[in-house]
């Protein structure tokens, strides 16, 4: 979501439940997500309890769908890598150009969630 990795330059949002929706240059058949956070090394306070916890993703036909296609649900692990892969857990055979980042829940933070980076991986459509 953003171009550095520095200690609070993320896209930040109110409180620990929060979306985003991201249009890809292309269609993709979507193979996994990365998530990226700083480590716990270069936060100021020692913590990341402002990283997401429990998110899912979607993918959608339009911006406009209500519910998008579930491809599958995660856990960003606070005490493993800053920058964590996701496999698609659901099966399915569309495409999609826009894809739905959904977290449910952050590591403790009270005011706010921080993300500093998503990346979407699959095969172009052809």
């Amino acid at each position: 979501v953003q171009p550095d990795m520095y200690p609070g330059n993320c896209w930040a949002f109110k409180g620990s439940q929060g979306y985003l929706v991201v249009r890809l240059s292309m269609k993709i058949y979507p193979t996994a997500f990365t998530l990226e956070h700083i480590p716990k090394t270069l936060s100021p306070t020692g913590n990341i309890t402002s990283a997401p916890r429990n998110f899912a993703v979607y993918g959608l036909e339009d911006e406009y769908q209500e519910e998008g296609k579930l491809l599958g649900e995660y856990v960003y692990d606070q005490d493993g890598e800053p920058l964590q892969m996701f496999p698609v857990m659901e099966k399915n055979e569309d495409a999609f150009q826009i894809v739905e980042l959904r977290i449910f829940s952050n590591w403790g933070h009270a005011e706010y969630t921080c993300l500093y980076r998503f990346r979407v991986h699959g095969k172009p459509a052809e």
